[in-house]
């Protein structure tokens, strides 16, 4: 009987302990399943697909039914294995692969593109290191049959104008079906997919087939959108698209001068606005994007390559949006555009993902707060009360 009753005593200690430790357990998995799970589902949940205004050309019909829900990221710069740490890939990759199934999930897309730079070390990687980056992009952007995957070429894919090759430009088509000068038309809208980084204007292989083919995709657009009539012959064996004003999809930006214009909280850096943007490297020479808006007078221009938000104006009615870098690498807060799109306007919505700072912050204070209830549970933290009486008694001492 006595025996039994000090068994029990003794275990007390060891249970509280188990107990405590079990709290810590609970206490540091929640952080972490907050932290690198439930905080992207928390963040997307507040971004809303934007409302396409009416307009007087607009019907009901057109409205209910064209409306074609598309998300436009940029830059995710998936790191090889040259220069990507095996922890910075690990942390990046879960960080972007997260928020675009959570996206998918909340938002139910119907088409997403990516604008280039899919991969960081494309431009220069062997056939096995480029195997093992698009079985990684593969898992990461995984999407459900009712939506679709269109990516779009960057010079960190194939490599700049420079670097660039045909046996680099086959491979990136051949894993991701992109084709410069191909059209995709959705819901009545026409989309121009441009390689950008064959605007060169040197009359290189790549450049020369390039710009062919979006010579002779800009003749049928222009021969779609024109009334018909019996006299013009250019235009009588044409094959005839939708009407629709097409929208321009590239990596590379239009020209133009700098970033100082450009506004916002995912806008560039104040000390790197002012730097004046390289042709050809930064952004597209004059003449490539004088050519592309001549060609196809679009209605608006998406683009990436700067890592920052800009919204521009081209020859004084035609938008273009920056789409800033899609990963943690490159900002502390990354974001993506939303568009309700149909074939006459559209209507767009930034949503941004986790702040990076905030999540570090949110680890800094659990892991303060942890100290602290460790201190606190093995009496190794002086309670207040007790170091408040303890000054008293010193002073009433003396």
């Amino acid at each position: 009987m006595l025996s039994s009753s000090s068994t029990t005593v003794k275990s007390l200690p060891l249970k509280k302990r188990l107990c405590f430790l079990l709290k810590l357990v609970c206490f540091v998995s929640s952080v972490l399943i907050f932290c690198e799970f439930l905080i992207y589902y928390v963040v997307i949940f507040q971004c809303r697909w934007p409302e396409v205004k009416g307009g007087a050309h607009m019907d009901k019909k057109e409205t209910s039914t064209s409306v074609l829900k598309a998300v436009i990221l940029a830059d995710t710069h998936l790191l090889g294995e040259i220069k990507g740490h095996w922890l910075d890939k690990l942390r990046r990759e879960w960080q972007m692969e997260r928020s675009f199934q959570t996206a998918l999930w909340l938002l139910q897309p119907d088409i997403v593109f990516i604008l280039g730079d899919v991969f960081d070390e494309g431009k220069w990687s062997s056939p096995q290191a480029w195997a093992d980056d698009v079985r990684r992009f593969r898992k990461m952007f995984k999407y459900p049959v009712s939506t679709e995957l269109v990516v779009i070429v960057g010079n960190h894919d194939i490599g700049f104008h420079y670097e660039m090759t045909t046996y680099k430009v086959n491979r990136f088509e051949k894993v991701f079906n992109f084709t410069s000068g191909k059209l995709i038309t959705r819901k009545g809208i026409n989309f121009v997919i441009v390689n950008s980084v064959a605007m060169e204007g040197d009359g290189c292989a790549v450049c020369r087939t390039s710009e062919a083919k979006l010579v002779a995709l800009s003749h049928k657009l222009n021969c779609s959108q024109q009334k018909p009539n019996r006299s013009n012959k250019r235009c009588s064996d044409v094959e005839k698209l939708p009407a629709s004003e097409p929208i321009l999809l590239q990596h590379y930006p239009l020209y133009r001068k700098s970033d100082a214009e450009c506004s916002g909280e995912d806008s560039a850096p104040p000390e790197e606005k002012n730097i004046p943007f390289k042709e050809k490297y930064d952004v597209l020479s004059q003449e490539a994007s004088q050519k592309l808006i001549w060609w196809f007078q679009p209605r608006l221009i998406l683009s990436g390559h700067t890592h920052s938000a800009c919204e521009v104006l081209h020859a004084g009615k035609i938008p273009e949006i920056s789409v800033p870098s899609f990963s943690w690498r490159n900002r502390n807060n990354p974001s993506f555009i939303m568009g309700s799109i149909t074939p006459t306007r559209f209507s767009l919505q930034k949503c941004f993902l986790p702040y990076e700072s905030r999540v570090f912050t949110i680890y800094c204070a659990a892991g303060a707060l942890l100290v602290i209830l460790i201190l606190a549970h093995f009496q190794l933290l002086t309670p207040p009360f007790y170091f408040a009486q303890r000054l008293i008694s010193k002073h009433k001492a003396v």
